[in-house]
């Protein structure tokens, strides 16, 4: 495993999520995530900021995610803390239906 560099009090970090949508899922089914992952920040208090969008890239290197959500965090400590909560496992609940696959990576963005 590769480690990251040493992280100062100034760096954040960023919990980088990318889901691949089951064929069936529907519009409505797709908003209803869309919209979960942003209340978790509503939530889960040691959500330090939220961002998403769908991909735009001319790359074809998604292999066929077509969300990407970033979370950020103070700690790891707060990391841990969204991942055990019990609204981050409720949203599991709603986004395991439809999801075909899901990317996850955490790093400590440096300047």
């Amino acid at each position: 495993m590769v480690s990251g560099a040493e992280h100062s009090s100034k760096s954040k970090l960023r919990h980088v999520v990318a889901f691949k949508f089951k064929e069936g899922a529907t519009g409505k089914q797709i908003k209803q995530v869309e919209d979960g992952f942003r209340d978790l920040k509503k939530k889960i208090t040691e959500i330090q900021d939220y961002e998403w969008g769908t991909n735009v890239s001319k790359e074809s290197r998604n292999k066929g995610c077509t969300h990407g959500f970033i979370l950020t965090f103070k700690s790891e400590k707060d990391r841990d803390t969204y991942i055990d909560h019990p609204a981050h496992k409720e949203f599991g609940k709603l986004v395991g239906p439809v999801l075909d696959d899901v990317f996850v990576i955490d790093f400590w963005a440096q300047e």
